[in-house]
């Protein structure tokens, strides 16, 4: 049956980017007018080698704030990385992290959610462990936690043994590539959020690219489809033969299925950069909250493997 504990959160990744301020305020119109709250951030994005947009992403967002006055989103923001040029280079040292706790806190106020690492690369246990001095003091003022790219899971859950803390955890998941299994040691609730479910921006129909399609922005091929498109194409066609649900037809749908039937996944990350595009998605996905979809999934699992 539909998982209703699932949430949807929308991303940030290319605003200031492929995604112009005037859309990404028309796509947190349309989200908070729809009812949803969660917002994914990091300091780093957008990462477009452009040093000029570091951090601009986060601004778009608190302009948007300033201007509605709202107070009940619920913003995370993953920190660590220094620059947004697509590198290693990263401070997750406890004065680093409790100052940018500071500074996101009081930025964001009570729309201040998520206090997230972002990209950790290490495998020594005692610099873990005093990121992690940080992450329990964020936990203690009541901000939840998380973890996203971590290289090593299995040393931060070693050393969390100590600490007991309950971090949420950002994965990469879609039809070609799933990190879930490198979080083995985090496995047992439904803590994962997961992103880039459409596979680094993959569509079913080649002609169906835009000019700002996030595929075509880093630089991917475009010209011809997928090879994983003729299976998935088949197993769409066996699920709508299926009446009295709405149809699955984009690989878009194909990710918010792979992701919201994964008994361990609490979010699905949305990096939509058109409001119809973002529209599309919200109503697929209050169709999986009403509607059954779960023999689609098993055939997507299928694809997967």
């Amino acid at each position: 049956m539909p998982q209703p504990t699932t949430n949807l959160v929308l991303g940030t990744a290319m605003w200031g980017w492929t995604t112009p301020k005037a859309r990404a305020f028309e796509l947190l119109d349309l989200f908070y007018a729809e009812g949803f709250r969660e917002i994914d951030g990091a300091t780093n994005y957008p990462i477009n080698k452009q040093p000029a947009d570091f951090r601009k992403a986060e601004q778009i967002l608190l302009e948007w704030i300033d201007a509605h006055r709202v107070s009940d989103l619920k913003v995370m923001m993953k920190v660590g990385s220094l620059n947004n040029m697509r590198t290693p280079d990263h401070n997750l040292s406890k004065s680093f992290l409790l100052m940018m706790l500071d500074e996101y806190q009081h930025a964001f106020q009570d729309n201040f959610d998520t206090f997230m690492l972002h990209w950790d690369n290490r495998a020594d246990k005692s610099e873990i462990e005093e990121t992690y001095e940080a992450l329990q003091i964020a936990q203690e003022r009541g901000c939840r936690i998380g973890l996203s790219g971590i290289k090593f899971p299995d040393e931060h859950a070693a050393v969390n043994e100590a600490f007991g803390l309950d971090p949420r955890i950002q994965m990469k998941h879609n039809l070609l590539q799933s990190d879930y299994e490198r979080y083995a040691p985090f496995h047992g609730k439904r803590r994962f959020i997961t992103y880039g479910i459409n596979a680094g921006g993959i569509k079913l129909d080649p002609a169906a690219y835009h000019e700002d399609s996030s595929l075509r922005a880093r630089g991917g091929d475009v010209s011809a489809p997928h090879p994983i498109v003729e299976p998935l194409q088949k197993a769409i066609a066996a699920a709508n033969e299926q009446t009295g649900r709405p149809a699955v037809s984009s690989m878009n749908h194909c990710g918010m299925a792979f992701a919201y039937h994964h008994p361990e996944v609490a979010g699905i990350l949305l990096g939509t950069s058109r409001p119809s595009q973002l529209q599309d998605s919200i109503n697929f996905f209050r169709a999986m909250q009403r509607y059954d979809y779960s023999d689609f999934y098993e055939q997507l699992k299928g694809v997967n493997g």
